[in-house]
C-alpha cells in the first residue's frame, strides 16, 4: 500500500494541479482546512504565480467581500489608491486577518507590479466572492442599493425606474439598524422583516429586472468592466436582503437558511467570475467542496450545500476542487496526525509538501476506509476521508511552521 500511496503524489506546482484535471476548468478553487495561516497563503500566492506565468489565468479570486474586492481590483488595474489604503478598507473578516496579512499584502503588491505597463486584456484582476457578511451579521444594503441604481439612472429613461434615489434612502434608514450585531442571536432584533425591507425586496428584484430588460443596450452605453459591476451590485443587494429576511426569522430552519444563504451568493458571484476567464478560486475546503457542508450551532448540527457544490453542479468538468490537508499545526494544539487518517497516511511519506492524485488515492486504499481524524483546534476542520472521490486533488503541508515572510516571485 505504501508503494501505491508514494505513486499518487507529485511536487507541489500548478503544472502537477493542471495534469489532475480532465480538462482546463474555467474556476479551480483551492481550499484550505483552517483560515489565517501564512504558510498556507504563500503557497496559493506560488502556485497563482505559476497558473498566470504558465497556463493563462488572469483572476484570483478569495473569500472576502465581494464590494470591498473592487477596491483591491481598482488599486491592481489601475493603479487607485495607495496599497496601505487597498489593504485596510479592501478586505473584510478583520477577525481573520485578511487585510493585515503579509502573504495577501505581497499577492496585491505582485499583481500590481504584473500589471504596470501592460494593456487591460492582460492585466491580472482580483475578486473577493463572498457577501458582505460577517459571523457577526451583515452589511447594510444600501450601498449595493444605491449604486445599482445610480447605474441605471444614468442609463435609462427615467419613468422606467421603479423608484427615486430619496425614496431608497428613506427606506433604508440608519444603517445601524441592519448592522446590529444582536441580531445574529436575537431574531427580534433584526428589520430584516419589516415594511421597508419587503418593500426594498420588491424594489431591489425591479431593479435587476430593468438591469436585465435593458441588456442589449447597455454594453453600448457603458464598459463591460462598468455592466458587470451593476450585476454585482443587483447580486449583492438581493442577496443581502434575503439574508437579512432569514435573520429576522424565528423558524428551526433559521440558522439552515443564513448557511445556505450565504453560500449561494458566493456561487452566484463565482459563476460570474467563470465568464472573465481561467479563476483561482481560494477559501475554505468547506465552502469549496462538492458535498453538503456542516456546522455545530448552538440548536445543533447544520447542513447546506457549499459554493462548490452549487457552481460543480452548474459547471461539471469546468469547475475543479482541490482540498488541502495539513499533518501538524502544533502552535494551534494540532500534532501528529493518528497514522490511520488520510493526514496521517501522507505523513508517512519523505516529501514535506505534495500533490496528491486523490481518486488514485483512495483506489489505491481499496476497501480500506480511513478514521476521520479529530481536531482539538476548533479553527481547524480535518480532512473528510468520505471525501476522497469527489475531490480532484489534494495539497498536503506536512508540518505549518512559525515563519518569516518570503517574498511572492516576481
Amino acid at each position: 500500500m505504501a508503494t501505491d500511496i508514494k505513486d499518487t503524489v507529485q511536487a507541489v506546482e500548478a503544472a502537477a494541479v493542471v495534469r489532475l484535471l480532465p480538462g482546463r476548468p474555467r474556476l479551480l478553487a483551492l481550499g484550505e482546512p483552517t483560515h489565517g495561516e501564512e504558510t498556507l497563503l504563500e503557497l496559493r500566492n506560488e502556485l497563482f504565480r505559476q497558473l498566470v506565468e504558465q497556463e493563462g489565468y488572469r483572476t484570483i479570486a478569495i473569500e472576502s467581500d465581494c464590494m470591498r474586492g473592487l477596491v483591491v481590483d481598482d488599486y491592481v488595474t489601475m493603479g487607485t489608491g495607495t496599497l496601505d489604503d487597498v489593504m485596510e478598507h479592501g478586505f473584510s473578516h478583520p477577525d481573520l486577518g485578511l487585510g493585515a496579512s503579509a502573504a495577501n499584502r505581497e499577492l496585491v503588491r505582485w499583481m500590481r507590479a504584473f500589471n504596470e505597463g501592460r494593456p487591460p486584456s492582460e492585466r491580472l484582476r482580483f475578486a473577493g466572492f463572498d457577501g458582505p457578511l460577517e459571523i457577526t451579521g451583515a452589511e447594510s444594503p444600501r450601498q449595493a442599493l444605491t449604486a445599482l441604481h445610480g447605474y441605471l439612472s444614468a442609463q435609462v429613461d427615467a419613468d422606467l425606474l421603479p423608484c427615486t434615489a430619496e425614496t431608497l434612502d428613506s427606506l433604508l434608514g440608519a444603517d445601524d439598524r441592519w448592522t446590529d450585531s444582536a441580531a445574529m442571536m436575537d431574531p427580534s432584533q433584526s428589520v430584516g422583516q419589516s415594511a421597508e425591507a419587503d418593500r426594498l425586496r420588491l424594489l431591489a428584484d425591479d431593479l435587476v429586472a430593468l438591469l436585465d430588460a435593458q441588456a442589449p443596450h447597455l454594453p453600448a452605453t457603458t464598459s463591460r468592466d462598468d455592466n458587470d459591476r451593476a450585476r454585482l451590485y443587483g447580486r449583492t443587494a438581493t442577496g443581502l436582503l434575503r439574508y437579512h429576511h432569514w435573520m429576522a426569522d424565528t423558524s428551526p430552519a433559521r440558522m439552515t437558511w443564513l448557511c445556505a444563504l450565504r453560500d449561494l451568493m458566493m456561487a452566484h458571484n463565482l459563476l460570474a467570475l467563470a465568464d472573465r476567464g481561467p479563476t483561482l478560486i481560494h477559501a475554505h475546503n468547506s465552502h469549496l467542496q462538492r458535498e453538503k457542508s456542516t456546522m455545530q450551532m448552538w440548536q445543533g448540527p447544520v447542513q447546506w450545500w457549499s459554493a462548490g457544490a452549487l457552481v460543480s453542479a452548474r459547471l461539471g468538468e469546468g469547475y475543479a476542487f482541490v482540498a488541502t490537508a495539513l499533518g501538524t499545526l502544533r502552535h494551534r494544539g494540532v500534532d501528529t496526525p493518528p497514522p490511520d487518517t488520510v493526514e496521517g497516511l501522507l505523513y508517512t511519506l519523505p516529501e514535506d509538501r505534495c500533490v496528491v492524485d486523490a481518486p488514485r488515492l483512495a483506489a489505491a486504499l481499496g476497501d480500506t476506509q480511513p478514521a476521520a481524524r479529530v481536531s482539538p483546534y476548533y479553527g481547524y476542520a480535518p480532512f473528510d476521508p468520505a471525501h476522497l472521490t469527489a475531490s480532484d486533488g489534494i495539497v498536503f503541508v506536512k508540518d505549518v511552521p512559525t515563519h518569516v515572510f518570503p517574498e511572492l516571485g516576481h
